[in-house]
């Protein structure tokens, strides 16, 4: 077992790379919309499972992305991977400013805070027409200059790595040392020194942009941007891959939006209901796994080892 968590790492990035030289254009695409939600439910795993703050505002982030960087290459002709940087500082100081905002409440208050900030901007972006298009959508150019999914997967594939090992470094050093303290009891964190309001907009503001970085290139592979980024069923997927694949782990968000993201494609006959059963396996997997499938991994390898 401690050879093959070695051994791990390299398997998943060669299967990553010969993926798209073996699946159709379909499972591809599939491939591409499921490194976004690893992106997503990494970075609100950043968040919740490390700080234990529970935000609704993460798919509204990843819409800010995606319509700044989306606008910026229709008005300004920006260059698409431009744009998204752009987008991605949006979100940022956007997620710096609802931080200042509401990140002393904490708890039920700032969930409720930043679920009334998604459902406003959401609301706002779904009747102006002007800029955005409202519900008919903003149609922007591609990633890259020439259209190609199997670029475009390389692409999104490099940026998932970055978030996660971002995530990584963060959640190894000091500053993730101090997350896990202002989880645990702030009042104690407080008392060693550590600076609890300026921790938890840290994770916030880290969570932010790493949602808009996801967002906006997400935007520019569809080549189509409505404000369904910004709805709350997008928002719900993210939380249940976060909380079915392990909450406060490293590679629980990974498993959690690879084996829903895959899971939804032979639900997708039940329409929107597929979030209902997203919704149910969370419900069982908190009760009968309440460390997710990491969790259930992790059981499986101490019973093994003994």
């Amino acid at each position: 077992m401690h050879r093959w968590t070695h051994l791990s790492p390299l398997v998943l990035v060669f299967l990553c790379v010969a993926f798209p030289f073996v699946a159709g254009e379909y499972w591809l695409h599939t491939g591409i919309v499921c490194l976004f939600y690893v992106m997503m439910a990494s970075s609100w795993n950043l968040l919740a499972g490390y700080t234990g703050q529970v935000s609704f505002a993460h798919a509204a982030f990843a819409g800010v992305g995606a319509y700044v960087s989306g606008l910026a290459a229709i008005h300004f002709h920006l260059p698409p991977l431009l744009g998204v940087f752009l987008g991605m500082s949006v979100a940022a100081v956007l997620g710096l400013f609802l931080g200042m905002l509401c990140i002393r409440m904490g708890g039920i208050y700032l969930s409720l805070t930043t679920l009334a900030f998604s459902e406003m901007l959401r609301i706002i972006i779904d009747n102006e027409y002007e800029w955005t298009r409202g519900t008919m959508g903003l149609s922007v150019p591609f990633l890259l200059p020439v259209y190609s999914k199997i670029a475009a997967y390389f692409l999104m594939a490099a940026a998932t790595f970055g978030v996660v090992y971002t995530i990584q470094r963060i959640v190894r050093s000091d500053v993730g040392t101090a997350f896990r303290a202002v989880q645990n009891d702030e009042t104690a964190a407080a008392s060693l020194g550590i600076h609890v309001v300026r921790i938890r907009l840290m994770a916030f503001v880290l969570s932010s942009t790493m949602a808009g970085l996801a967002g906006g290139l997400y935007g520019h592979y569809h080549q189509l941007i409505t404000p369904e980024i910004l709805s709350l069923n997008l928002m719900f997927q993210v939380l249940a891959m976060t909380v079915i694949g392990g909450l406060g782990t490293l590679a629980g968000p990974i498993i959690g939006a690879v084996f829903l993201q895959f899971l939804s494609e032979y639900i997708r006959i039940y329409g929107q209901f597929h979030v209902l059963i997203f919704g149910l396996i969370a419900l069982v997997v908190c009760r009968f796994a309440p460390e997710g499938l990491m969790g259930l991994w992790r059981r499986r390898v101490r019973l093994v080892s003994s």
